[in-house]
């Protein structure tokens, strides 16, 4: 067997077939073909899959509803059935990247590595990295050691692929148990071993204490990590400090979790530049040919959420074992899944169930505060974020946000004078953040108190943040409360534009205009307000102003207007 030449080439044609491009449809389920593209535009791969399975069984020598069916079957995560179609596609002479990611994965999955060889010899590949790597493992998997060192150096000597090759012949010396070597290769500078990522370096970190090396490993663990972490990283800190190997349960054993690590890799390093349709293709590989690793999981869970299949996002999440180190990362992922998908008293529990089974974990206390504080459970959401504050060091980058969160909540119920020391103590650990003093100011605003001070605040906030409206709102709404309508006007009507469908925005704007004598344009922005659906208590006072106008209004509440200001050579 000859080592196969790596060849670099533009991996477009992936991208066509994740586009679903039209087959010709005279022999089709065109019904079926038509809910296949809709999940697929939808991002649901699972449903696409049983469509487009529908649609094939019709029409089965469709080479490009082959094609769709493949990657709907690799996206759902079914990677078995994707390798099938795949292996069927080949033989019609066709060639699909797609169904070399299904047909690579489903080889290294079963230990069948001379599959790969076969693969890349017949010239179906996936990519210059994955057939460089894929080709490296292979001959791991075989025993040939020798070959899977030269196969990783090709890797490593092609551009822009170093670090790849060198992460990864790390790894297989470390299977070989030729630790010195793997730790030469960690100990490089990052321009010619590999760039440090909390995987390479915890990997580093335990090859360093199984050569006895805990001194060096300490310094590492401290420069890299610093002194707030989360559970994965104290596990590996403590152990080091105890003079202990940590247990990685992500830690490349076997040539198949090698080749899992690389399509999970990929799929990272891509993020941002690729449609997550298309990452989601190689992290489901990686989670087929390492089900046991629970990154591979969170991986496709997290891209499942950026597609919106929250339900599969939470279902994929499950996934990570109770004695895993990430299972809480995961459980707070799981929990966010559900949360977009609605079921906030499932998020809730997990979430309550995480605090208890790690007390000592302040994000699981911070995310509980978030969730009762969108259902509107204030005095719940407090109580979560004062454990949240118990628990964080003092010196975290996350308090200022637990006490702005807690502020807000803290007005919520009306209790302003701990709200307002909230928001002061945010911005002392974030000075001029435009959200803390907009809050902030606003609610001065709101409470008729300390208007100069509010004003600056709010001014600041939307001098940092000139396009968002909630700011800009707030800003025209503090001039309309120090009865500087004229000058109301303006910010308010670029509120409007930046958040068109926002009702009390309108309403505000439609209350501006009443006051510098607007009355048909004051109407017709309440009449808009009205159609975003307010609350309910809004929407009674909006039609009120509708029937009778703002002065009547204000006369029935008895409230008194502030009095109209003109500010002389005022720009704001």
């Amino acid at each position: 067997m000859t080592l196969r030449p790596l060849r670099l080439f533009c991996s477009t044609a992936i991208v066509a077939v994740v586009g679903f491009a039209t087959p010709t449809l005279a022999d089709t389920d065109a019904g079926s073909y038509l809910a296949a593209r809709q999940a697929g535009i939808l991002g649901d791969y699972a449903a696409a899959a049983d469509y487009f399975q529908n649609a094939l069984i019709a029409d089965p020598n469709n080479t490009t509803l082959m094609q769709q069916t493949l990657t709907s079957y690799l996206g759902s995560g079914e990677v078995q059935s994707a390798a099938e179609i795949g292996r069927a596609l080949n033989k019609t002479g066709g060639d699909n990247q797609v169904a070399n990611i299904a047909i690579m994965a489903q080889a290294a999955r079963n230990g069948t590595w001379g599959t790969i060889f076969d693969m890349l010899e017949a010239g179906h590949e996936v990519g210059p990295l994955l057939d460089g790597l894929g080709q490296a493992w292979a001959y791991v998997g075989l025993g040939q050691m020798d070959r899977a060192l030269m196969s990783f150096d090709e890797v490593i000597d092609t551009p822009g692929l170093r670090n790849f090759g060198q992460q990864h012949k790390a790894m297989a010396l470390t299977i070989m148990g030729d630790f010195a070597a793997a730790d030469a290769i960690y100990s490089l500078p990052p321009n010619e071993g590999i760039v440090p990522t909390r995987g390479s370096v915890s990997a580093h970190l335990q090859i360093l204490c199984r050569l006895g090396e805990f001194d060096k490993a300490r310094g590492i663990v401290t420069r890299a990590f610093g002194s707030d972490v989360d559970p994965e990283i104290a596990a590996i800190r403590n152990a080091i400090e105890a003079g202990e190997v940590p247990v990685l349960d992500t830690m490349v054993s076997n040539p198949a979790e090698g080749l899992a690590y690389a399509f999970k890799s990929l799929s990272d390093i891509l993020q941002g530049e690729a449609n997550e349709s298309y990452l989601l293709l190689y992290a489901q590989a990686a989670r087929h040919i390492a089900p046991q690793d629970a990154d591979t999981h969170i991986a496709a869970a997290r891209l499942l959420n950026a597609l919106g299949q929250h339900a599969d996002a939470a279902q994929t999440f499950a996934q990570v074992l109770t004695d895993d180190p990430a299972f809480p990362n995961a459980e707070l992922g799981r929990a966010e899944a559900l949360r977009l998908d609605g079921r906030h008293d499932q998020a809730i529990e997990v979430l309550t169930q995480l605090t208890r089974s790690h007390p000592d974990m302040p994000l699981a206390y911070a995310s509980l505060g978030d969730v009762y504080r969108q259902q509107q459970d204030y005095t719940a959401a407090n109580a979560a974020y004062d454990a949240a504050l118990d628990v964080y060091a003092d010196d975290a980058s996350i308090r200022w946000w637990l006490h702005y969160s807690r502020g807000m909540t803290h007005e919520r119920l009306d209790q302003w004078d701990a709200a307002e020391a909230d928001f002061r103590r945010a911005l002392d650990l974030n000075p001029g953040n435009p959200s803390v003093l907009n809050y902030l100011g606003y609610s001065l605003v709101d409470r008729g108190q300390q208007y100069d001070e509010a004003l600056q605040m709010i001014e600041d906030a939307a001098e940092a943040r000139p396009d968002s409206g909630a700011i800009i709102d707030s800003l025209g709404w503090v001039y309309y409360k120090l009865g500087r309508y004229q000058d109301a006007v303006t910010p308010m009507e670029r509120a409007v534009e930046l958040e068109p469908n926002d009702p009390v925005i309108s309403d505000h704007l439609g209350d501006v205009y009443w006051q510098v004598g607007r009355e048909v344009e004051a109407r017709f922005q309440w009449a808009r307000a009205l159609s975003f659906g307010p609350e309910e208590g809004e929407a009674d006072r909006i039609r009120r102003k509708l029937n009778v106008g703002l002065d009547a209004v204000y006369a029935e509440e008895g409230v008194t207007p502030t009095p109209a200001v003109e500010v002389a050579n005022d720009t704001n």
